[in-house]
């Protein structure tokens, strides 16, 4: 399966790059339009804009549009190529026309391409968007997410579990020196394999379920993993991509637990993933019983909740089974699952891990549901570096320290045209995660002088001078506010903000 000898692969790439099969090109060819549209999963426009014969055009329409092209037309883009490929399972010739049996198609980050082959996109143009349970994803709104999420500093050994087709490792291989690739799915490892050597990137890949694969003694600077996460009865034929087998979120719970343990000192997990909201246990509780015991700092962030019915409409969907004759049945079916198990709702996120070690791990659960900036990697190293400090900064310390209100935090303020004072103060950053707090007068004041220039006890002081003595009375109210301003990032300390 997908067996291609070194020299081919070496051919493909060449010629790949020789053509300039790249992702802006793939983007200039279509246009605006049209990339929107494949997007949307329809190839009409994008047809439509690949009519030149071209190579680049040629392998748009083979690959991403998933057309058949003249056989003449693919050995001018491929010369050479076009049998090897239809031997290895990547093509079909038949009729004098080519087809496509896998995709492959451009990938791009921050200037460095890559090549990714993983199986076609299921439902171009409404067709049937059934899929087979050893499907291999290409690159989803998941994958990237995770992608942008991670901390790009440059580490040893890093851990991809559950590479799929490899997007994780390929961003890996660009700060990490060591990567090793799982995943269960034999079809996924060939896929991951055959990415790798495309690419020129050295990834250690093996078979195995969670961390079974991982050598006694082994342990990583970091860990990324969008797992088979989703939440059902498990009846049914499973997706190895998405369905675990294992009951509930008991596959997350496995995922954290058991890479905590791995982790080297400061070493990273990073997880995407779902949780269940049962009746009577915040889902805070939940995913915080799986923090005990880690050794871990954790920030975990829940960005969305779906309804029981939303989350199996999107899941029946996703396996292309809207509209089947079984449909129906498999919907109750879920929803009577759910309501045994007094579901009421599934929430969806990130987990991110920290190797601290200290007495009191540092530990964050919430809600934000609202719009991020990407990528957010920085943010999570930021977030860490500030947790650090204001472990081991006293309150006579930080009174001590000159804080900076970053450039991108903004004051608004709201309130009747013409008032004195405003009804509402409101800091609102416009990077990282966004953040808009309301704070009142004093608080507002204080952000605003935070310039680097003098120390913050300096500033408390002059406040209560200008505010009263009541202001000095809740000292230590600000001094805990602050703190948490700090945390946020809507101030810093300029000796640990880089």
């Amino acid at each position: 399966m997908l067996s291609l000898t070194a020299e081919q692969v070496d051919r493909l790439r060449e010629r790949l790059q020789q053509i300039g099969f790249t992702y802006d090109a793939v983007a200039d060819r279509l246009g605006p339009t049209a990339h929107a549209a494949l997007g949307r999963n329809e190839t009409t426009p994008g047809l439509r804009a690949t009519t030149d014969g071209s190579p680049v055009s040629t392998l748009t329409r083979l690959w991403l549009l998933q057309a058949p092209v003249l056989s003449d037309d693919a050995d001018r883009a491929l010369p050479g190529l076009v049998d090897p490929l239809c031997i290895a399972g990547v093509l079909d010739r038949s009729d004098e026309l080519v087809r496509a049996r896998v995709d492959l198609r451009p990938y791009a980050e921050d200037g460095r391409d890559w090549w990714l082959v993983s199986d076609l996109t299921p439902g171009l143009d409404g067709g049937d968007a059934r899929i087979g349970p050893d499907h291999v994803l290409g690159v989803s709104s998941a994958s990237t997410s995770l992608a942008q999420l991670t901390v790009r500093q440059p580490v040893e050994r890093a851990l991809d579990l559950g590479t799929g087709c490899g997007v994780q490792s390929m961003h890996l291989s660009r700060h990490v020196a060591d990567v090793v690739a799982t995943d269960v799915n034999d079809r996924a490892l060939a896929m991951a394999r055959l990415n790798a050597a495309l690419n020129q990137v050295d990834l250690d890949v093996r078979r195995g379920s969670l961390y079974d694969p991982v050598r006694a003694g082994e342990q990583f600077d970091l860990v990324v993993t969008n797992p088979p996460f989703v939440i059902s009865p498990g009846t049914g034929e499973r997706l190895v991509y998405r369905d675990s087998g294992l009951p509930g979120d008991e596959m997350m719970r496995r995922v954290v637990t058991g890479g905590a343990p791995l982790l080297a000192p400061g070493g990273r997990l990073q997880v995407l993933g779902n949780w269940m909201h049962c009746d009577g246990e915040p889902w805070e509780e939940r995913v915080g019983s799986w923090l005990r015991g880690t050794g871990c700092d954790a920030w975990v962030v829940q960005r969305e909740v779906l309804d029981v019915a939303e989350y199996v409409e999107l899941w029946l969907k996703d396996a292309g089974l809207h509209g089947a004759v079984d449909y129906q049945n498999r919907y109750d079916t879920w929803l009577a699952w759910f309501e045994q198990q007094q579901v009421a709702g599934i929430g969806f996120g990130w987990l991110n891990l920290r190797r601290t070690d200290r007495g009191e791990p540092a530990v964050r659960l919430e809600e934000w549901p609202f719009e991020v900036a990407q990528p957010l990697g920085p943010e999570v190293a930021g977030r860490e570096r500030r947790t650090d400090w204001l472990a081991r900064t006293s309150d006579a310390d930080l009174l001590a320290a000159r804080l900076v209100r970053p450039d991108h935090v903004r004051q608004e303020t709201y309130g009747q045209p013409g008032a004195t004072d405003p009804e509402q103060v409101v800091l609102r950053q416009q990077a990282g995660m966004r953040r808009a707090r309301q704070v009142d007068t004093a608080l507002g004041g204080l952000v605003g002088a935070c310039d680097g220039e003098l120390m913050l006890g300096q500033i408390v002081d002059a406040l209560a001078t200008l505010l009263g003595a009541a202001a000095q009375d809740g000292q230590a109210v600000r001094l805990e506010e602050v703190r948490e301003l700090v945390a946020d990032g809507i101030l810093e300390v300029p000796a640990i903000s880089g």
